[in-house]
Formats: C-alpha cells, structure tokens, sequence
C-alpha cells in the first residue's frame, strides 16, 4: 500500500504561501487557497456565488486520499460512486496534487465530468522550496500539520453555510486525521486503496513487533518468509511498505505511521478495501472485519476522470482498435517506478525482439539519468508502426480492450485489480513495498501470471523479457485462470455479488 506512489510533478507546481513555519503564528488567519468561499475553478463544479452547484438534501462526505497517484485514483472512483447514490461529496487533496489533478483534466468538459464531486484542497505542511519527493518531509507534513488542515476546513464548511460534513471517508493511510474529525462529531469510515492482505498485515505490526519479528523502529530481526495465514502471500520482512529507499528518517516516518493507523483504525465505523472476497479468501478470514468492496470502479463506460496527475493520451485507444484481437503487448509500471538507462534499454529491446505490437507509458522521468536522445529516436524509428510509445494513457480502457493480450506491470494493487476485473494475465516486475506481496499473489496463488527474473547485476536482460512474454502468452492454464479471476471480479460487483452488497451496506450507512 505504500505511500510513495508519485509525487514529483508536484515539485513544479506552485503551492499555497502557507508553510510549515508559519504555522504557530498564522492559526488564525491560515488561508485555504481552493477552499470553500475561495475557489472559483469551473472543474470544482461551483456557481458564480461561491455556492456548489449540487445542492440538497444529500449527506455531505469528505473524502480524503493520501496525496500519491495510487491513493487518489481508487478514492475518486469511490467518489463517483458515492455521487451516483446521491450523496454529496467534497475531494480533498493537498495543494500541489489539487493542482496536478486540475491540470490533467480535459480542457473540454473536465469539469462536468466530475459529475458533482467538488475538488477542495489543504496545504500539505511542507515549505515552498521542499521536495515532494523527500519521503520524510511530506509523511511529517502528513501526520503533523494535515489533520489540524482538515479539522479546520470541515468547521469553515459549516461556518459557511454549507451542508455539515457528516461523514469523512479516507485513505487507512490518512488514519492520522480520524481524531481530529471524530472530535467535531464527525463520524468515520476507513478506506484501505490496497489488498486486504497489506492492511491485514499492516494492523498487526504492533504485534509482530512483540513477537520479535522487528524492532521498535521497524528493522527486521527475522528473515526469510513468514506465513501469516494460509492463502496470503507470505510475509517477508525485508519488503515491508517502510523498507524504501531514502534517508532513515523517512523509513522512520513511513513506520511510525503504520504504527500509527494500526492504533487508530479502530475510530473508523467500517473499514472497507479495494478487493473481492474470492481474491483474498484468506485475509478476509484472518480479518472478517475488513470489508471488500471492489473492484473499484468510476462507471461500466470508464469514461470519468478518476484523479489523474497527468493527461492521459487517449490517442492509444485508436491505435488499439487497429491492433488483431489478443496481440499486444500493454507496458506500465505506474506514477513512482524509475529505471535506470540500462535497464531501459533491455526493455525497450526485449519488447522489440518479441516482434508483438506493444503499448508502453513512458512517462517523462522514467528514468534516472535520462535516455540518451538519439538511441530513443532512432529505437521509435525501428518500432513504428508495431509499437506506441506514450506518457500517460486511460489504463482501464485499456485493458478493457480486446486487443491486449497481457500486461507489464510494477503489481501496485489499482494496476492488479485492473488486471484481474479484466481478465488480462500479467509479467509481475514489481518495484518496491507491498507490490512483492501482489506479485506471489499473482504468480503463486491465483497463477494468472509470471514474474522477470532479475540477473547477479539486478539487470533483467533483454533476453529474459522476450522469453517471459512468449512463455506468459503461450500458457493456456494462465490465460483460462485469469478469465477465471475475471469472471469473479465482475460477479462481485454485479447486482447480487458480495462487493456489491458490500457497498450497498456501506451507502445505507452513510445515509443515516
């Protein structure tokens, strides 16, 4: 579940005056740049009074993910579907991920796409000149600066004249904001935008630390694999969600903070996950609390925006069109994976010499040191025609379409789910954090997939990426068993399936 997914985009972009220095001294007069009374952007759906456009009797839900691409995709899903049972829903997103999100929406109907959910933000407690991606940095601003942000702005929102927040339904990652609101009698639900397994393991932390499986600040004292419970991917302590790369005040920050949820979640009414129960039949029995509710998804068209942080080039759907039926090969490794330029090239090259026609994002820092132009250049003059290169694309209509024939993924859990609601099977190249648990779920337990193996030089060499696509393509027993996984997927959500019900409970509850 990690939350580190990316936030670099965000370094570009202006955020609010307020920092965190400023904090003691400006409580009383802290401005909330697309707050309420402040925000006049006609994709935030408000009417030239200030007012929202969508008023009435509705209860009023906060919905608040942490600010990373793998929160705020599965939360806005969500948000759509809150929306379409009638409530009203205010998104809150910290300054530089409102501005990313605004951004990346189509300069033609964006907004009205939305479809009546309105996009507020809080600043994220960091100074101007700090790095989003300084892991410590924005996990302190987090947990110190932005429940006071959001116990201050569900208070303006009633001091406003708005409907009262009733409900705050956010990110398990955000469980540091569940007090704050429950102090002003706001009542919460927990949403877990990873598998059931990850927050199962997760609430346990405290007790493995008892146990003897870390230390008090989250080192492994055991290695080696450690089974949770029979059907969950084995735990392995070296890959925990606070095991990143970066100062060991990050680490810190990102353990105490699961610590922290692991304290806390108990505030939350419901504490629901981004999964179906014949997925993960073995979390969901170590923990029958936790409830399933996905696959998530905004509408059965996957024309809604779902919070982007960049535009996504729909110009690939054509090219699909164009593409024999289960031929290409679809290449993504989400918003925070970086390779370096070798490992670039022996991708790059492996799904050249495979001969498929591939689609592969590529996103602009993809890599760590950059691509040497000219050989970018003149491998795209090679593969025109057979493959199309990218930024950022619409990955559910992707891989809803019938050309694809698999998927390269990193395994972060909004990709898997994808995956598996489509029946498309999957080479695991998982990058860090719970995406290894994804991967043996993948691989070892639903078998609907196949994982790269890397060399002595931790390089997946060209050769190995054109072997495991021939081999995942050419498997039968994959193919029957992801279709398999897919058919359950869409039993849960359809009219009578366990997700179903699920979130049928769940709107009822908010509606009391």
């Amino acid at each position: 579940m990690w939350p580190t997914e990316h936030m670099a985009e965000a370094d570009a972009r202006p955020v609010s005056s307020f920092s965190a220095e400023n904090d003691e001294h400006d409580a009383e007069r802290r401005p909330y740049h697309h707050s309420l009374r402040f925000c006049r952007c006609a994709h935030c759906l408000f009417s030239p009074t200030g007012e929202p456009a969508m008023a009435g009797a509705a209860p009023h839900v906060m919905v608040l993910p942490f600010p990373a691409q793998g929160h705020v995709t599965p939360l806005m899903e969500l948000s759509h579907r809150l929306v379409d049972h009638g409530l009203q829903v205010t998104f809150v997103c910290t300054e530089p991920i409102h501005k990313l999100l605004l951004d990346a929406l189509p300069r033609n109907g964006g907004g009205e796409a939305l479809d009546g959910i309105r996009l507020v933000s809080v600043p994220d407690g960091l100074a101007d000149g700090d790095s989003r991606r300084d892991l410590g940095k924005v996990l302190a601003g987090v947990l110190g600066r932005v429940p006071g942000h959001v116990a201050e702005l569900i208070r303006e929102t009633e001091a406003s004249g708005e409907r009262k927040v009733r409900w705050l339904v956010a990110d398990s990652t955000m469980a540091c904001c569940f007090q704050a609101a429950r102090n002003l009698g706001v009542r919460v639900a927990s949403v877990c935008p990873a598998s059931a397994a990850c927050l199962a393991t997760s609430l346990r932390i405290p007790q493995l630390v008892q146990d003897g499986i870390f230390d008090h600040n989250g080192l492994p004292k055991r290695h080696g694999k450690i089974e949770i419970a029979p059907g969950m991917p084995p735990l392995c302590p070296t890959q925990m969600a606070w095991n990143i790369d970066g100062a060991p005040e990050g680490r810190q920050a990102a353990f105490e903070l699961v610590v922290g949820m692991a304290q806390v979640t108990g505030l939350a009414e419901i504490v629901m996950c981004n999964s179906f129960h014949e997925a993960e039949t073995g979390a969901f029995e170590l923990c029958p609390d936790i409830v399933p509710i996905g696959p998530l998804f905004a509408d059965q068209e996957l024309r809604k925006p779902v919070g982007q942080f960049w535009p996504e080039d729909a110009s690939c759907l054509g090219w699909l069109d164009a593409q024999p039926e289960g031929s290409v090969v679809y290449v993504a490794f989400g918003s925070f994976t970086i390779f370096d330029p070798r490992q670039f090239r022996e991708l790059a090259e492996g799904l050249e010499l495979t001969g498929r026609p591939f689609l592969w994002v590529v996103r602009p820092d993809f890599t760590s040191d950059g691509v040497s132009k000219a050989w970018f250049d003149e491998f795209q003059t090679r593969v025109a025609g057979n493959g199309m290169i990218v930024s950022w694309c619409p990955q559910q209509q992707v891989l809803a379409h019938p050309a694809v024939a698999c998927f390269v993924s990193h395994c972060g859990w909004n990709s898997t789910m994808e995956g598996a609601r489509n029946g498309v099977p999957i080479l695991c190249w998982p990058y860090f954090s719970d995406q290894f648990a994804n991967r043996s779920y993948i691989c070892d337990i639903w078998r609907t997939g196949l994982g790269v193996t890397h060399g002595e030089d931790g390089v997946v060499t060209k050769e190995e990426v054109k072997a495991k696509l021939e081999q995942l393509t050419g498997d039968k027993g994959i193919a029957e068993r992801a279709r398999m996984l897919r058919d359950a997927a869409r039993k849960s959500v359809s009219e009578g399936g366990s997700s179903y019900e699920n979130f049928k409970r769940f709107v009822d509850l908010l509606m009391e």
